[in-house]
């Protein structure tokens, strides 16, 4: 089920970008989306699937962690105080026998059934958005639960947090001892949203794109118009229509033809159609590296090849 969420999220981001545009730099789009999304954190699972999996940073893990200590502390000193306040009826040997209970119950027995119930999750890891799950990306079970609390009992209460530090430091996952010891890891689950797809060229100025010169653009403005447009769905309704206006009318000298349209679409295009021509020029040129590259990489007529 974990793969097939993974693969179904890896192929949905990828699909919407294709779907949504399909200019000359889909391709380009798709691959970095796979990238970014797949490559990097894919983890390759028992039945041969890649899923997306990103282990919580060691700052995250010490937050969370910080949060579930304090919030088992704070149960322990109110179980305490309710137990001093029934000292009147225990003696102190029981009372003795309670406080090794309340700690052993608190410290072992009630994170491994929070985690067992909820499937790697406590206090701490819902407020960083992780989970702990196995090395092969599928969900915790009660050994491994148990296993992490009994050595967390250790390196995180009996040192405050000192062995769990050190070994999370050390580890490339930022795993403790109880993780090494128990096979697992945290795993993040609020994975951040994907670059939203680059803007397609508008289908009713595709004549126009043929023969416009925009080349003559300002970086600075071709910038100002990149950053509004990425941020134009945010604006109100006059806003974005009044700062489309400013910028297609300082872009209008730079642009010949001029296409009988509305300032939006005008940006839009003039945005659209920069991109598209420079990314074909980046191609051109890293075509023709390709092509000398023998030449330059050959030797000269009878020279040794030595190394």
């Amino acid at each position: 089920m974990v793969a097939m969420a993974g693969e179904a999220a890896s192929t949905g981001r990828v699909t919407a970008v294709t779907d949504r545009y399909t200019g000359p730099i889909a391709d380009r789009y798709a691959d970095t989306a796979l990238t970014q999304y797949g490559d990097e954190d894919r983890q390759l699972i028992g039945e041969a699937v890649g899923v997306d999996a990103r282990a919580a940073s060691f700052v995250l893990r010490a937050a969370g962690l910080i949060i579930d200590v304090l919030a088992t502390y704070a149960v322990v000193l109110l179980l305490f105080w309710a137990l001093s306040a029934a000292g009147k009826v225990l003696d102190a040997a029981a009372t003795a026998a309670t406080q090794v209970v309340i700690v052993a119950v608190m410290f072992v027995v009630v994170p491994t059934t929070v985690e067992t119930l909820s499937h790697g999750r406590s206090l701490g890891k819902l407020a960083i958005g992780a989970r702990i799950v196995r090395d092969d990306g599928a969900a915790e079970q009660l050994r491994h639960a148990f296993v992490r609390s009994l050595a967390g009992s250790i390196e995180i209460y009996l040192t405050f947090g000192g062995i769990a530090a050190v070994a999370g430091l050390l580890s490339p996952r930022s795993k403790r001892i109880g993780d090494l010891l128990a096979g697992t890891y945290s795993q993040l689950q609020r994975m951040p949203a994907p670059p939203p797809p680059p803007l397609p060229l508008p289908a009713h100025l595709a004549a126009w794109a043929t023969v416009a010169d925009v080349a003559a653009l300002p970086p600075r403005l071709a910038r100002r118009i990149a950053e509004f447009l990425r941020h134009a769905a945010t604006l109100t309704p006059d806003a974005r229509a009044r700062v489309a206006t400013d910028l297609a009318r300082e872009a209008s000298p730079f642009v010949s033809p001029l296409p009988n349209t509305d300032a939006e679409s005008f940006l839009v295009a003039v945005a659209a159609l920069r991109r598209d021509r420079e990314y074909a020029a980046l191609l051109g040129e890293r075509a023709r590296l390709e092509r000398v590259e023998p030449a330059l990489a050959a030797l000269p007529p009878g020279f040794p090849r030595r190394g």
